[in-house]
């Protein structure tokens, strides 16, 4: 636990100090909010949380994919990883503290957004529940990236064109009928899907994005076996 408390705290500090990854996981609340003061407010036919729902999803399949990738890769390529295995850091406390900021700082921006979006009571805390899952997801695939890559160029030149299609598939699917049947599988859609309708049923997304985090957690595992923490 304390070894835990030392990776969180390492990052938690690194994160704050970087600016670009501030900048980040502020910049989708931020046009979420000028996009709904200056475009559905305006317009009656625009429902007043629809560019709240659409962005946050985006943020949870992009910028968590990409941040994790990034950190992890970063540390592999400054060796920080090595002090901290000879340190008697073992792997998981390692993955356990650094995901606890970033899901941390995904909890933050997942209530500035629920805060936007006007919920409350249920739709509040189904809202927080389908982004927690949905940032998990992207975490995982993102770590995967970030082991398997050699250094931070390499995990950002994977990460971002498979974040653009997670993230921006939902959008996709509002004009395409093809695409609609071909990114049901993926968690991201399944998060836009509960996110805009409150009401529909939530079983079988739910069970989607477990299965997507399900499938993630064994590519981690494999990925992490083949490659491990090492620099």
């Amino acid at each position: 636990m304390r070894s835990i408390k030392a990776v969180f705290f390492k990052h938690a500090l690194d994160i704050f100090k970087n600016r670009m990854v501030l900048i980040q996981f502020a910049v989708f609340p931020i046009i979420a909010f000028a996009m709904t003061e200056l475009v559905a407010k305006a317009d009656d036919t625009i429902p007043d949380s629809m560019f709240v729902m659409m962005f946050a999803a985006i943020f949870a399949g992009m910028i968590m994919l990409t941040t994790t990738a990034g950190v992890i890769a970063e540390d592999k390529e400054h060796k920080s990883l090595r002090f901290l295995i000879i340190a008697g850091v073992k792997p998981y406390e390692y993955l356990l503290g650094m995901g606890g900021v970033l899901l941390s700082a995904s909890l933050i921006v997942s209530c500035v957004f629920a805060l936007m979006g006007g919920f409350d009571g249920r739709r509040f805390l189904l809202f927080l529940s389908v982004m927690m899952l949905g940032s998990t997801a992207s975490m995982l695939l993102g770590a995967s990236i970030g082991i398997f890559s050699k250094n931070q160029q390499a995990a950002t030149a994977i990460s971002m064109p498979v974040a653009m299609i997670l993230g921006f598939c939902p959008i996709f699917t509002l004009f395409n009928e093809t695409a609609k049947r071909i990114f049901s599988i993926f968690y991201t859609q399944q998060m836009s899907l509960v996110v805009n309708d409150f009401s529909t049923d939530i079983v079988n997304p739910i069970l989607i994005i477990l299965s997507n985090i399900a499938a993630l957690t064994v590519l981690f595992t494999l990925v992490y076996k083949k490659k491990g923490l090492k620099s």
